[in-house]
């Protein structure tokens, strides 16, 4: 699968011919001044919470390709409100049959609310299955013993994780959640963005080897493959 980081915590997955994309926030972004939010392809946008740095670019992208935007009850139904007419609001636990495969929302312990102040519901992250594989997306996350029944019902081929620590996991804790889905590589994501979430890139990746996992932090506007 192709792997596309746009800073922060969104990026983008091609599953198959669709284009699933994560938490837009690009345009508030100065890191991520190179990338035009009005050039990025989506299919589905998928939400983890209403927090602004995971929202901010949500709208104006689903308007503009007619993306479905997938989220929580609470978060969904505030989009429906700013006049996105694609919405599949869903609830922790859930399961949906999609045109890229099967999304499931999972627990993730943080906090919501959208950028009015409106009632942002409880946050979550996403199990994605799809032809040509699966992942597990944490959104912005505590370490939680619930993320070993992810490993433990799901065939995962890589995760991503908030690497950042301060407002989520931090390095430490990403290893461990490795361990309880299952995975031996994740890409990283939510650090950099502010000052409390500086990165030390090097001991990021000396932790991940001396855990025999594989951390992927590819640049902004890069694409991989996973």
């Amino acid at each position: 699968m192709k792997f596309t980081y746009y800073g922060h915590a969104c990026f983008s997955v091609e599953a198959g011919d669709k284009t699933l994309l994560f938490d837009p926030f690009i345009t508030p972004n100065p890191l991520a001044k190179g990338i035009d939010a009005g050039k990025i392809a989506a299919d589905f946008v998928l939400v983890s919470h209403g927090h602004g740095d995971h929202v901010a670019d949500v709208s104006d992208i689903a308007k503009r390709t007619g993306a479905t935007v997938i989220a929580s009850y609470e978060v969904g139904t505030w989009f429906e409100g700013k006049g996105v007419k694609n919405v599949q609001a869903m609830n922790h636990g859930g399961a949906a049959k999609t045109d890229f495969g099967r999304v499931k929302l999972t627990s993730a312990i943080h906090s919501s609310s959208m950028p009015d102040g409106s009632y942002g519901g409880n946050p979550c992250g996403f199990v994605v299955e799809s032809a040509p594989g699966n992942f597990y997306y944490s959104g912005d996350t505590a370490l939680t013993y619930d993320m070993k029944l992810v490993g433990e019902l799901n065939k995962l081929d890589f995760a991503v994780f908030p690497i950042g620590d301060f407002f989520t996991m931090g390095i430490d804790d990403a290893l461990r959640a490795a361990e309880f889905v299952g995975v031996s590589k994740f890409v990283g994501v939510h650090y950099d963005t502010f000052p409390p979430i500086k990165l030390d890139r090097d001991a990021a990746l000396a932790a991940a080897r001396k855990a025999g996992k594989e951390l992927l932090l590819p640049a902004i506007g890069e694409t991989i493959t996973i």
